[in-house]
């Protein structure tokens, strides 16, 4: 992972334990390592450590943000290519594709707090693929997605029933 992703992770963690039920801002982490730390960070200067501009820390920012975040400096480095911290599988490394898709597209439906939330749970959950698989599993059943949004969500208006949706792969021919 690079640094920039891990920032970034961190920061989306920061905000759901701070309860801010988003993820922490650049400007946000600016205001706070000041406040509880006395020291800060411009958010220019975090922005470029995400953007990958700045792709090394300087030791007194790494280790600034390593006690605001409680981790260990060591983890505020762009981990080699391949590199993991414990024994993976191919399934664990597919698990951390899909988390940061699912932020990635939770950041993109922020409009839609529902949405947002919704796709931040299934990344969250410690075990992603198993959350989806059900999903996919639960849709093959029309009548139980029905059973479940009214026990669930009662307040999710259903819309009228048109079957299953079929979308063409991207590229397809009308």
């Amino acid at each position: 992972m690079r640094l920039g992703e891990k920032l970034r992770y961190l920061r989306l963690v920061e905000g759901t334990l701070r309860g801010l039920n988003r993820e922490m801002t650049q400007q946000d982490l600016a205001r706070a390592l000041k406040k509880e730390t006395g020291r800060g960070l411009s958010q220019s200067y975090l922005s470029q450590i995400e953007s990958g501009a700045r792709p090394h820390l300087t030791n007194a920012s790494r280790m600034l943000l390593a006690r605001f975040f409680k981790v260990h400096p060591g983890y505020l480095v762009d981990d080699p290519e391949g590199y993991h911290t414990e024994l993976t599988s191919d399934l664990r490394a597919t698990e951390d594709r899909l988390d940061l898709w699912l932020i990635a597209g939770a950041e993109q439906f922020a409009r839609d707090p529902e949405l947002s939330h919704a796709l931040l749970q299934v990344a969250k959950h410690y075990d992603t693929r198993k959350s989806l698989v059900l999903l996919g599993a639960i849709l093959e059943t029309p009548e139980l997605v029905e059973r479940l949004a009214e026990v669930l969500k009662p307040g999710l208006a259903a819309p009228p029933h048109r079957g299953h949706r079929v979308r063409r792969p991207v590229g397809a021919k009308l």
